[in-house]
């Protein structure tokens, strides 16, 4: 087995993405057949909530897309792709997945590599922006923000009965 010497910003990324994000098409594949075998609508799941005051599973699935997207657009030097976070259907996540897939697949690789040092900044609603490197923005910031929306997705489903379990979370072959 060849171990790569240097750890690039695009490997630090974009494979990341695209594991998990491919793994969550198979978390909604699940949901929804575990809806139809019990005889209710998989659109139920949207609004999945584990506490009154948290944002609902379509929510968690539009910010993990958010944050992929946004990572690798930010890394690029891109501007943002923008969805219109308009689904009410396990089929319209499926296919927000789909396009945030497309889109982080789509930039090549050149573009996100050598961004370590680049200026990234955040808007924020309720205070300044906050500012990174490149590489303090996808280690401290964009990975784990994508990780805790693809985790509570994770845990939604699971806290609904669908049949996942620590290999699915991972996207073991």
């Amino acid at each position: 087995m060849t171990i790569a010497s240097n750890l690039s910003m695009h490997s630090a990324s974009v494979p990341v993405f695209k594991r998990q994000l491919g793994a969550l098409l198979v978390w909604l594949d699940k949901a929804e057949a575990h809806a139809v075998a019990r005889k209710f609508d998989p659109n139920n799941y949207l609004q999945l909530r584990l506490s009154p005051d948290m944002l609902p599973f379509v929510s968690q699935i539009r910010i993990a897309s958010d944050a992929a997207k946004g990572c690798v657009a930010r890394l690029a030097g891109q501007e943002l792709p923008k969805f219109e976070d308009n689904e009410v259907t396990l089929a319209d996540l499926r296919e927000r997945v789909l396009k945030t897939l497309a889109y982080v697949d789509s930039v090549p690789a050149a573009a996100v590599d050598g961004s370590e040092g680049r200026e990234i900044v955040i808007p924020m609603r309720t205070r300044d922006p906050l500012q990174f490197t490149g590489e303090v923005f996808l280690k401290h910031w964009a990975l784990p923000n994508f990780f805790f929306h693809i985790t509570m997705a994770y845990a939604l489903l699971r806290q609904a009965g669908v049949e996942l379990g620590k290999s699915d979370f991972l996207a073991t072959p």
